[in-house]
């Protein structure tokens, strides 16, 4: 039986913005970024499948974090270079 690892997988280079790291189910990460100074300009992206925020501008970070994380938790794809 073959079984995957996150081991396999390198830690993409933290952003100077970077608030939160989630790692997802294949092995990739969602970052969630942003300023400090403006609370509501928060942004997601994904390194697996490039989705990110809809609208980052409007995003506060408790209610960006629960949405990073449900995609983090539900997303497959396995980080490609």
């Amino acid at each position: 039986m073959i079984t995957a690892t996150f081991a396999a997988f390198t830690e993409p280079d933290r952003p100077k913005d970077l608030l939160i790291r989630f790692l997802t189910v294949g092995g990739s990460y969602v970052d969630v970024t942003g300023p400090g100074e403006h609370p509501e300009s928060k942004c997601w992206d994904c390194h697996g499948c490039k989705d990110a925020s809809d609208r980052p501008e409007a995003d506060y970070l408790f209610s960006i974090r629960p949405k990073a994380n449900n995609h983090a938790a539900t997303w497959r794809a396995i980080p490609l270079k």
